[in-house]
């Protein structure tokens, strides 16, 4: 009996050692991921391939740690994506992208259509796939990726019109791609497509309808529930953010779309800790991506891609300069958008983690040479993003859609005040900022918002009036609750158009 305690004793020390070295390791990784960061906004690259380049160096034919549960990947990466949506849509500034949103609806459904076709057509004559695995690839890697995109262009001023489009295109088009890889994995042939785009409509609809009342029901609780602890309203955000993706899912309707659509809503009312709750949730979309990316990588075998980088090349090449323009070209002809922006729009299609994700679905549908539609994905992946990832700044200035004279938009942070019914705001004013030159009494502040303090080069002052604000000086502004998002806005004004912003109607100040 003593022997037996010591041996159970035993195993529960290489148990905790276990854990302890996992620890370790995920430590690493994380701490190599936000380094990595660093080196994604320098060099231009998105920050994916980084992390999936992590996977891939720890992985079976890296240190050697072998990895092959797709199911588990599934799983994981759908909880990712939940994540990042709801991070993606509470960082939504609803006002941006409100006029983009008819034709960001339009290319993420009519959009889709087009692009599965014609990848599916060059995927079953130029490769040789059957169609069920050209479609399976069409309908992959037809997804857009926001985190992409905007960790490139962020850089590079551009057009709302542009953005907007591209932000909300990016938090439609998952909803309805998902529906079709499923559909494709899970019943196949499809003998009366009629129905299955009525079934992919009436999922679009219920997920919409539920993610729009699950936000407002959310929001209207936020705002009258009194939580003991200020970190307690991130988490309960965070936690209505799911519960629209699981009533979306469990109403047999699309819960991508409802999460996203529920964290719009939820980001744009006024709740308390709206600073905190965003800072908390970007935090943990970092984690996922991270997690998701690596995880990713660890799945991909690379000495078995050998025979499947000409056949992404090819399908890659047709969705790039063929499919992408194609669908861009048509779900935007009723909104005139002028051509310069169609041709931006068209390059700044990047892919990320959402096709590598669903090419794990025919995998654990068990699809014939669902690997091979894996490897296929994940190599397109990599590589189009390696071209479009560090020419999309050249392209934008190029087409004069850059303006690297731009000013660059300020960096303001809140912080509540509770109990003084007030917020403070934290402003630092970057280079290029046009707020360089202004005197502190010409930003027009709103009644109820002043500039108390200013830190310039380490030394801080109660400004005067009269003070001239320069580059790189930070600005604590104590406004009241009223007036909070009207001082932000009239800050945010002034740094991109100078003193005379309102006067001139140049960037959303209050007009005169």
């Amino acid at each position: 009996m003593r022997l037996g305690n010591e041996l159970r004793w035993k195993d529960r020390l290489l148990t905790v050692d276990r854990l302890n070295e996992l620890l370790l390791v995920c430590a690493l990784v994380l701490l190599i991921a936000v380094v990595a960061v660093r080196l994604s906004s320098r060099s231009g690259l998105p920050s994916l391939l980084l992390y999936l380049g992590i996977g891939v160096a720890i992985g079976q034919d890296g240190l050697g740690v072998a990895f092959d549960n797709a199911e588990l990947t599934q799983v994981l990466g759908y909880a990712a994506l939940v994540v990042i949506l709801a991070e993606g849509g509470l960082g939504t500034q609803w006002r941006e992208i409100k006029p983009a949103v008819p034709a960001a609806a339009v290319l993420a459904t009519l959009g889709i259509a087009v692009s599965v076709g014609i990848t599916a057509t060059a995927g079953h004559y130029l490769v040789g796939l059957d169609w069920r695995q050209s479609l399976l690839i069409g309908a992959v890697v037809s997804s857009t990726d926001a985190a992409a995109v905007f960790s490139v262009l962020r850089r590079v001023p551009l057009p709302s019109r542009v953005t907007g489009v591209l932000e909300a295109e990016s938090g439609f088009n998952d909803a309805p791609v998902v529906i079709l890889v499923v559909a494709f994995s899970q019943h196949w042939p499809v003998h009366n497509w009629g129905l299955l785009l009525g079934e992919i409509a009436l999922e679009l609809a219920i997920g919409a309808a539920i993610g729009l009342a699950v936000g407002m029901l959310g929001a209207f609780a936020m705002r009258r529930v009194a939580l003991p602890a200020s970190g307690l309203y991130p988490i309960a955000v965070l936690a209505i953010a799911v519960l629209a993706y699981a009533g979306g899912a469990l109403a047999h309707g699309s819960g991508f779309l409802a999460v996203y659509v529920a964290s719009v809503v939820l980001g744009n009312a006024k709740l308390p800790h709206r600073p905190a709750t965003r800072g908390f949730a970007e935090g943990l979309a970092w984690l996922a991506q991270i997690g998701l990316f690596v995880l990713l990588g660890l799945l991909v075998t690379p000495h078995e891609l050998g025979d499947d980088i000409v056949p992404a090349l090819v399908v890659g090449l047709v969705l790039t300069v063929v499919a992408r323009p194609v669908s861009v070209t048509a779900s935007l002809l009723p909104f005139r958008t002028p051509f310069r922006d169609q041709v931006l729009l068209s390059w700044a299609g990047l892919r990320g983690a959402v096709p590598i994700v669903l090419a794990t679905i025919p995998m654990v549908a068990g699809v014939r040479q669902s690997e091979r539609i894996f490897n296929i994905v994940f190599v397109l992946v990599i590589v189009y993003t390696l071209v479009q990832g560090p020419t999309l700044p050249w392209v934008a200035r190029r087409l004069r859609l850059g303006d690297p004279g731009a000013a660059e938009d300020l960096g303001i942070e809140s912080a509540p005040l509770e109990r003084l019914r007030g917020h403070l705001l934290s402003v630092r004013i970057p280079p290029r900022s046009r707020m360089h030159g202004v005197e502190v009494s010409e930003l027009r502040l709103p009644p109820g918002a002043a500039v108390t303090l200013v830190v310039r080069e380490g030394r801080s002052f109660v400004p005067l009036p009269t003070t001239v604000l320069r580059h790189g000086d930070e600005l604590l502004v104590v406004a009241t609750d009223p007036v909070r998002d009207k001082a932000e806005a009239r800050l945010r004004a002034v740094g991109r158009g100078g003193k005379l912003a309102g006067w001139l109607e140049s960037g959303g100040g209050t007009s005169r």
